[in-house]
Formats: structure tokens, sequence, C-alpha cells
């Protein structure tokens, strides 16, 4: 026994030494406690401790996401599911704090709740179809509204972003059904602009040609712009393939109309 007693003897101061040292990683904060009771914070790096009465407690202070489902009721009564998405950090100041007010499991104890109710108090501010209208003003002001909230509990949001809004089956075939009829409203309207355009047009130009033609009357001549009417109005503008030095000189013989014998 007594041979193998200062082999334990080093046993036991290796494993004292081992279990005082310990290490806080980066982008963490250390909570020392002493029989349970919050002691002292420690910052990233290594440390000593008094074994097996101290114990450490890492506080996550880095860029963390949750995810998660949320539902609730709109303006109108309709029932909205959507899956919500939260960038945050700890504000590691205050990491002592948290960790005595609340403890490390800070993200389904005040986050996961904080999505929901606010979620829920934000929708029930629009209608269904305002929630797919206005989504990035529906967006900010749930944002503002949960950094408020958490806020107080030192947790800084860093991005808040609703991935979707999804509606029960009956409401979504009326939405596409409405979507349906106002784009055959618009349709019509186009339709019905169009025809009015045509109309002015074919007003126009037979007030062109009365105004033409009472001119030739009252003139009883044909005058050359009277003259220059008659081949813009029978012109298909197709110029001729081939030009020959006699037919250098465009002759408008063909569209003047032949008098009649009472001329």
């Amino acid at each position: 026994m007594k041979r193998y007693f200062p082999w334990l003897i080093t046993a036991v101061v290796i494993l004292v030494i081992a279990l005082s040292i310990y290490v806080v990683p980066t982008g963490s904060v250390g909570i020392v406690t002493r029989f349970s009771a919050i002691n002292r914070e420690a910052q990233p790096g290594l440390g000593l401790k008094l074994p097996f009465i101290e114990s450490v407690h890492l506080m996550n202070v880095r860029t963390q996401k949750d995810e998660v489902e949320a539902s609730a009721m709109s303006e109108n009564l309709q029932v909205v599911t959507s899956t919500i998405a939260i960038n945050y950090h700890l504000d590691g100041q205050n990491a002592l704090t948290v960790f005595q007010n609340i403890g490390t499991d800070y993200a389904n104890i005040i986050i996961a709740p904080a999505l929901q109710n606010t979620f829920k108090s934000v929708t029930a501010k629009y209608t269904a179809e305002e929630l797919i209208t206005n989504r990035e003003e529906v967006r900010a002001e749930a944002e503002n509204e949960l950094t408020e909230r958490l806020a107080s509990y030192h947790i800084i949001v860093e991005n808040f972003n609703i991935v979707n809004f999804d509606f029960s089956p009956e409401f979504q075939a009326a939405i596409e059904a409405k979507q349906v009829a106002q784009q055959a409203v618009e349709t019509s309207k186009q339709k019905l602009a169009q025809a009015e355009i045509d109309a002015q047009t074919a007003v126009t130009q037979a007030q062109g040609q009365a105004d033409a033609q009472k001119a030739m009357k009252d003139t009883g001549s044909l005058t050359p712009e009277y003259l220059e009417y008659l081949f813009l109005t029978k012109w298909d503008g197709t110029l001729p393939t081939v030009m020959t030095s006699a037919s250098s000189v465009f002759d408008l013989s063909q569209f003047v109309p032949t008098p009649t014998s009472g001329q």
C-alpha cells in the first residue's frame, strides 16, 4: 500500500489542478458561481477557480439566430401562420444580470415567447390582404416592437424577418379569384381605351377628308396640298424597287380623279 501512496497523491494533485483551471472561449462571458451563488464574471481566456466549490457557466455573446413558427389572427379574423426569424446577441456588459435573472436558456424563456407575442400583436392591426401588400411595413413594425421588448432583457436585435405568410386554403382561393377578376377588369379598361382611340382616329381621318374635299370644291382646282393629301392617303408605303431615269419624276396623275363632264 505504501508503494502506491505517492502515485495516489500525484493523481489527486493532478486532478485538483485540472479542476482548478477553466477556459472561457472568445465570444463568451463566464459566470463563476460558488455553491450555486454568483461570485464573479470571467472574461475570455484562461482562469482559475476553486475545485469542487466553484463552477463556470458560459454565456454566448456572439450573433445567434432563432426561427419559430407563429400563428395569429388578422384584423378581419383570418388565421395567419408564418415562419419568423431573428438575429440577435446578448449584451456582454450585462451577461451577469441576464444569468442572474434568467439563466443560460434565455432563448427559450424570453426570445421565443417574445416572437410569438409580437407577431400576434402586429398581425392583429392589419387585414389579411394588407399583410400581403404591406409586408415590409408589417416587418418593420414587428422589428421595432420586438426590439423594445427584448431590450429590457439586455438582448439586442440585429435583424428580423417574416419568411412567409400562410392562410387557409379557402382564403387563398378567394385571393386568387379576386386577382383574376381584377385582371379581367384591367383588360376590359385597356380594350375600351383602345376602342376610344380608334374611334377618335377615324373621326379625325373623316374630318380631314371632308376638309380636303371642301377646299377643293371652294377653290375649284387641284391645289398642291390636296394632291399631296391624295398621294398620302393612297400610298401603301412601298417604294419602287427599280428606279430608271425615266421614272425619276413621280407621276401623281394616277391618284387624281378624272373630272366629270359637269366640271
